[in-house]
Order: C-alpha cells, then structure tokens, then sequence
C-alpha cells in the first residue's frame, strides 16, 4: 500500500499557479515519471518522496516557453541595439554564417544556462547550422523544445549556409528529424517566405505535411515583407499560404505584426501558433494581439534570442504590457487592454501550444511536470495585494529559485544542476580571445 504513495519528488506546502491564473494555497504536488501525478491537500498529504521541495515563499508555476529562439545568435549579444535597419540581413545572417562547431556549442551551452536561470523550460529554435549539436547540448541540460535547420536558397545568403539545392535542403530538414530523440522535437522551416525561392517555401511546406512535422517561419516581420509578398505572389502571406494549400501542417509564425482581418480569420482556422517577440519588435511595430486572442488564436511570447537583449520571459511581459496599454489601451480608453493574467498564459499555455504535448503549460494532475518556483519573499514582490499581478508587474528571471523538466530537476536554489556554468564562462572567454572576430565583428 504504501507503494502507491511513493513519487519521485514532492512539492509540499505548495502555492500554485493554476489554469485558470488565479492562486491555489495549501497543496502537495507529487511528481511521478515525468508527470504531475496528484495534487491534493497539504493536511491529506500521504506521498513520500526522497526530494521534496518546500517553502512557503514559493509559487509554482508552469514553466515559461519561449516561443522564438536563436541559439545560434547568443554569442551576438549586444551587437543589435540602435543598429539600423533590416537587422537581420546586415547582421544576424552574416555573423551566423560565420558559427563552426565549436561555437555552435558554446552558444547552445550559454543559451541553456540563460533559460534554466530565468525559469524557460521549453522553446521553438529558428534554426542554425547544427541542430544537432544543439540537441546534445539541450538534451544534456534537460530543456524540452523544438530544433530546426536554417533553410535558404537565397543567392545573396552566405554559402555555408545556403542550400545547395531544394532536395538537398528537404533531405538535410528530414536528417535532422531523424537525430532527434527525448524531449526535443524537429520543426522544419525556412529563413522567411520572401528570402527563399518559391520552389523550397513549397517544399518545405510540403515535406512538413507528409512527414507529420510542424513548420515554422518569421512571418509579417516588418511591412517591406509584406509588401514585397504582395509584389511577388499577388496575396498577402497567410492568404497566399492558405490559397495554395500549404497550411496543412501545424504552423508556429514568429513576430506577425504587420496583419490584416483576413489573415487573422487565416490564422484562426488554421490554428496558427503566433510567437510575438515584444523587445524585439518595438523598433519594427505592434502587433494586432488583443484581435488575434479575440479570434482564438494561440499567441505566445519569444525573445528572439539573446542578441535582442536576453532570454528572460518575464521582461517580455512586461514590456510588452507597457507597449499594448501605450499603443492599443490608450486609444480606446482601456487601460486592461491586455491583462496580467494573459500575459501570464501566453507565456506558459500560449507558447507551450508550439510544442504540441498535451497539458503543457498547466499544473493540473496528468500534466507534464514542467514547473518553476519564483521566490516572492524578495523586497520588489512582497507584500502584495495580487500576487499574479505583482508577477507581471516586478518579477524577473533572477527571482526563479527551482526550475524542473519533465520531473528532473534542472536549478535547485538558483544551482544548476545539469550544467557546468564555471565551465561554460570558462570555455566563452577563451573562445573570444581564440576567434577575435566575435568581438569585433562588423
């Protein structure tokens, strides 16, 4: 009998942040192969485990997801801001195609460490030269997320990472699928519909549907994108997608900014996953977010990688609570223009959706145990009249105190546990000083 209370750990005494963002005091979590196995009340409490977490400081939360990430940006760190305009083409491809293999894993390895430290336990990866060496370095620190190759025929893109033909780029997507194992999971994708040729976008497209793979690309980034959409296909893009039949895979759209009503109604028939990335976009433009919620669109939120300021989930909602009450709240007289409590759940339940794993996103019983305790009892979150706006309000990355994927516990009182981090600083320093052009690069 008593081995039906045995789990393999135990949050005791828990405050939690349920589905519905409100809080739960009270309760013991138990934690079983990967699960949320039970919530009950603390006083019935008969699990036993060998780790148990307590405190009663702690919330629990679901962890966060950052819904668009570049790993192989997070050597570029601030390189981009002030920079002018389109940053990514001047910049951020150039540098990239730069990367070997031993900074790919550097980058991954800094990335790892940002997100378990600022309470990210899921992504969706834009895509780099070497997913594979990504997904060692994930898989080793026990992040749960999305891997893909960046894909581009462009005859303007550099050589090391441009696609010697569309065969090849397709072969080379579904290479990468087959080398993913565990919590990781392949997402083909291209660079952005109007830097690619018309021939991989359909093939990339295609591929994913037939394979039973998600597809991602930067979509309706910038209002040029758009127009030169129109110029070349006569439709905007999701209209365009939509028309030639090539939404029948599950499709995560980082940025969508710049978005008509019938792309919207695309959107939402479609179950488009958006990704907006607030501090990455305020040089570009506002999202259409409180129409996109409206229609029952998925919306996340992505930092865009390090290069656009650093992975911390809880400074995107913030800023961008700042820009949605300035740009949509102010005009309208509404200042709940975008509530605490939703832009609590597109940072958990909205980018989780990208990821496709039933009940990410939520503590609730039967759920993946992807969860974070944040310490409320620092000077800037406590006391409180309304702890979940208080989250939003004030809290940051540093105020994560545990971090857990799948039921394996990644940070344990700011430690992390499944990475070097000395090692990692180490190994960054030396490689600057070994390839003088990361911190000089132009």
């Amino acid at each position: 009998m008593l081995n039906d209370f045995r789990c393999d750990l135990l949050l005791s005494d828990a405050r939690y942040l349920s589905p519905d963002m409100t809080i739960v005091s009270g309760k013991a979590i138990a934690v079983k192969d990967g699960q949320i196995l039970d919530i009950v009340d603390q006083d019935a409490c008969a699990y036993q485990a060998e780790t148990v977490l307590s405190g009663s400081r702690l919330l629990w939360m679901p962890g966060l997801v950052d819904g668009h990430l570049h790993t192989s940006q997070q050597l570029l760190r601030g390189r981009l801001l002030d920079e002018k305009p389109v940053i990514w083409k001047r910049v951020n491809v150039p540098f990239e195609s730069r990367l070997d293999e031993e900074s790919s894993r550097l980058s991954a390895e800094l990335a790892a460490m940002e997100m378990i430290s600022c309470g990210t336990t899921g992504f969706v990866d834009a895509g780099g030269k070497y997913p594979e060496i990504y997904a060692e370095v994930y898989q080793g620190a026990g992040l749960r997320g999305c891997l893909s190759v960046m894909t581009n025929d462009n005859p303007f893109c550099p050589e090391s990472l441009r696609a010697p033909s569309v065969p090849a780029a397709v072969d080379r997507l579904r290479a990468m699928k087959s080398a993913l194992t565990g919590l990781l999971k392949p997402i083909y994708s291209v660079t952005t519909p109007t830097a690619v040729s018309e021939e991989l976008l359909r093939a990339v497209f295609q591929a994913a549907a037939e394979d039973g793979v998600p597809v991602e690309t930067h979509m309706n980034e910038y209002a040029s994108e758009v127009t030169d959409f129109l110029e070349r296909y006569g439709e905007r893009p999701f209209l365009w997608l939509e028309k030639e039949g090539l939404l029948a895979a599950p499709m995560t759209a980082p940025h969508c900014i710049f978005l008509s009503q019938e792309e919207i109604a695309v959107m939402a028939r479609r179950q488009v996953r958006a990704a907006h990335c607030p501090f990455s976009n305020c040089g570009k433009g506002v999202p259409p977010t409180p129409q996109l919620l409206a229609a029952g669109v998925p919306v996340g939120l992505g930092t865009d990688g390090s290069a656009h300021g650093g992975l911390d989930l809880f400074r995107e909602m913030r800023l961008f609570r700042g820009v949605m009450n300035v740009t949509r709240g102010v005009s309208t007289a509404d200042s709940c223009v975008m509530p605490a409590e939703t832009l609590l759940k597109m940072a958990t339940q909205g980018g989780a959706a990208a990821l496709m794993e039933p009940g990410l996103g939520m503590i609730e019983k039967g759920a993946p145990a992807d969860l974070i305790a944040v310490d409320t009892g620092a000077p800037h979150l406590w006391p409180t009249q309304n702890l979940v706006h208080t989250l939003v309000e004030s809290a940051g990355g540093a105020d994560v105190r545990h971090s857990i994927v799948n039921g394996n516990l990644l940070m344990k009182d700011r430690e992390l546990l499944t990475i070097d981090r000395e090692r990692v600083r180490r190994e960054a320093e030396a490689l600057f000083e070994k390839q003088p052009w990361l911190r000089s690069w132009k």
